[in-house]
């Protein structure tokens, strides 16, 4: 009979035991209204300076009109979750806001609850605060878009994943096939996380034992289950998301020494620009331990986590590898690393770095002046947000006027309210919500990337449409975030509309 796999490190104490009865109804309580209030401040600061609307929350805003099994760039998880929000609270940017920050916060409450089950409640609150102030967490809360679903998959699947290996259970792998599934359909860098967790289970020699095999293998399979019906639509739609990707981030112009600059600099934004308001705070709580210490306060250190411990190895397999496989992965094949690519796996690089300390070291942890120095953290995070995005304001003030001198004109030439509006997918997205009709948007005119739009519509009651002013010989130009476009009418039209739209300007 194959060896079992070693258990070392997860659960072997009572106090580590992975069960519910280590997160009370209190617990869940106090963890879920901190990081309400933690989401209600930091939205109500971010929309209360006029932030304009993100590109990417109109981006979801606009396809959530139709739930597809895809869209012309990207998978639709991120655009299912926000189906139901929106159907509640109506279609507005406050809607993406709060699915957005609701998404982060529930990822959140995971991290917390899978570090709580793992190192203790002292461990996993010390992470969630230096967790919570990197600049992904707070100053970016209000954008909703695919690294953000993602997050709680990514999160998900460590849980389940330590879950699989504590109980040895095949309903744990079935639940992290099925979260793997549906993280590919979030996006498709799903794929990262995939590969800590084999980076994971070769650590753990796990093909020596006849369940995680029979577990790896299943989990696999309904991940592929999951992804099969996207993969179809994909065919349908000459792989749109994939050109999109490729030609979005493709960067193999570059040469090697350009691809290695931008790796490393990708690296360093995300260590020592976004995570740093973080290594403060972090920093600020291991010298208070350290002062304290000096000071008599607490005994001899304890030991350091085993090299053998299981919860370290699945702590670093999902803090340290994605931080190193993107910028590997762009050095090979030349790929455009994005900023915020970073959102979904930056967390997991603070228990990370916690781990290389003493684990009885967090557990004496001076709750008080924690909590004192985060808020001073997030008390200065908030004033330089709100200074920076206060700089925008003066650029939209132009924006009201222009859009309420369009939206009277408009309706008047169409005779009625307005239902359609063409034009490239960002801006007709921004008008869209600015409308008080909140009319549907024919992105570039495509309605092949706009399937929540019959083509009998526009023929039946016109459109307006958004076009380059630099193009425009008959339009009335725009201001603000409109600045370089001027808008039309397309008036209704008699005729066979199942064909391409024959247009009448005004």
């Amino acid at each position: 009979m194959p060896p079992m796999v070693p258990q070392t490190g997860i659960g072997s104490s009572a106090s580590d035991v992975l069960g519910m009865r280590l997160w009370p109804w209190r617990h869940r309580f106090d963890i879920t209204l901190a990081l309400s209030v933690f989401a209600m401040v930091w939205l109500a600061m971010l929309v209360g300076v006029a932030t304009p609307v993100p590109g990417d929350n109109i981006e979801q805003l606009t396809w959530v009109r139709s739930l597809e099994w895809g869209y012309y760039k990207h998978p639709p998880v991120a655009t299912w979750l926000l189906w139901l929000p929106s159907r509640l609270f109506g279609l507005s940017a406050w809607t993406s806001y709060a699915t957005g920050a609701a998404v982060v916060m529930a990822s959140m409450a995971m991290f917390w609850h899978l570090l709580l089950q793992a190192r203790g409640r002292a461990y996993a609150t010390v992470a969630l605060l230096t967790v919570l102030c990197i600049t992904y967490y707070n100053g970016r809360l209000q954008i909703y878009n695919h690294n953000v679903a993602l997050m709680p998959f990514v999160v998900a699947s460590a849980w389940l994943c330590l879950k699989a290996f504590k109980q040895r259970r095949l309903g744990w792998w079935a639940g992290l096939g099925l979260v793997l599934g549906l993280g590919a359909l979030a996006k498709y860098q799903i794929a990262v996380t995939g590969l800590s967790l084999i980076a994971f289970w070769l650590q753990q020699r796990a093909w020596r034992d006849p369940l995680h095999r029979l577990g790896l293998a299943l989990a696999v399979l309904l991940a592929s289950l999951v992804f099969v019906p996207h993969v179809l639509w994909l065919q349908e739609h000459d792989f749109g998301p994939i050109h999109y990707a490729i030609d979005s981030s493709l960067g193999a112009r570059l040469s090697l020494g350009e691809r290695s600059f931008d790796s490393l600099h990708w690296v360093l934004d995300q260590l020592f620009k976004r995570a740093l308001p973080g290594w403060v705070m972090l920093a600020l709580v291991i010298a208070k331990l350290l002062r304290d210490r000096r000071r008599g306060r607490y005994g001899a250190d304890g030991a350091k986590a085993s090299p053998g411990d299981a919860t370290s190895t699945l702590i670093w397999c999902w803090g340290v590898l994605p931080l190193l496989f993107m910028p590997l992965v762009s050095m090979m094949f030349g790929s455009d690393l994005q900023s915020h690519w970073g959102t979904p796996f930056l967390l997991f690089a603070v228990p990370a770095l916690m781990e290389f300390f003493p684990q009885h070291l967090w557990k004496q942890v001076d709750t008080a002046h924690m909590r004192k120095t985060f808020l001073v953290i997030q008390c200065l995070l908030l004033a330089v947000t709100c200074v920076s995005e206060l700089r925008r304001v003066d650029a939209s003030r132009d924006e009201v006027t222009s859009v309420d001198s369009l939206s009277v004109a408009a309706r008047a030439a169409l005779g009625g309210p307005i239902r359609v509006v063409i034009g490239p997918a960002k801006e007709a997205g921004a008008l869209s919500l600015q409308l008080a009709e909140h009319p549907l948007v024919l992105m570039a005119g495509s309605y092949e990337n706009s399937p929540w739009i019959q083509r009998s519509l526009v023929a039946q009651c016109g459109a307006v449409e958004l076009i380059p002013s630099s193009i425009a010989r008959d339009g009335e130009p725009m201001q603000g975030q409109f600045a370089g476009l001027s808008w039309r009418i397309v008036k209704p039209v008699l005729g066979d509309a199942r064909g391409s739209l024959s247009v009448v300007h005004q």
